[in-house]
């Protein structure tokens, strides 16, 4: 009589497997870190919102002569006028409704209100503005990023605790805010 052999996999053998791939996933996972691959996509989209509500301020004072924070080419009111405090300094976007409804649908339309919703929602990274008010200055809108590679990034501007690698038209003040080694920010342009 001829036996009949039984072909497949021990009990052991599929354990041994089965650790071999455990330790595997585990390699895999702290070599891609998923909560910065997390931050470092909100880093993105927050970048991306400050280039759109950057375009929408140039646009608005392209077609209107002065920027959503004024009422008119006139009006010198501008918040943003020195460094310091920065509740006093910087227009965060979710304190700044007259900017955003100058901005929106209550004005020129640049933005859609969904956008504004979502960037005045909770949990929202805030976006800020910061434009010296002189004839000639660039509008800057920033953020505070929170990966590791933004931070890097925003740090990488600043030289020496100076404010050499940022643009001429930001006050010297500024640069103690961002170049915050623990909270750096990142603007646009």
């Amino acid at each position: 009589m001829k036996r009949k052999k039984n072909l497949g996999f021990t009990m052991i053998e599929l354990l041994i497997v089965i650790a071999v791939l455990g330790v595997l996933a585990v390699a895999v996972l702290s070599a891609i870190n998923p909560i910065e691959q997390i931050n470092r996509g909100r880093d993105t989209g927050s970048r991306s919102d400050a280039e759109q509500l950057l375009s929408a301020v140039d646009r608005f004072y392209a077609s209107m002569g002065y920027y959503p924070w004024q009422t008119s080419a006139d009006d010198l009111l501008n918040e943003t006028t020195a460094w310091g405090d920065v509740d006093d300094t910087w227009l965060a976007v979710d304190d700044g409704s007259m900017v955003l409804e100058s901005l929106s649908s209550g004005g020129t339309a640049e933005i859609k209100t969904s956008f504004v919703t979502r960037i005045t929602g909770s949990g929202y990274n805030t976006l800020m503005k910061y434009n010296r008010g002189t004839q000639g200055d660039s509008t800057y809108i920033c953020f505070t990023p929170k990966s590791g590679s933004f931070k890097e990034e925003a740090l990488g501007r600043c030289v020496d605790d100076t404010c050499a690698g940022l643009p001429g038209d930001l006050e010297a003040a500024g640069c103690a805010i961002l170049c915050n080694a623990d909270d750096p920010m990142i603007c646009l342009p």
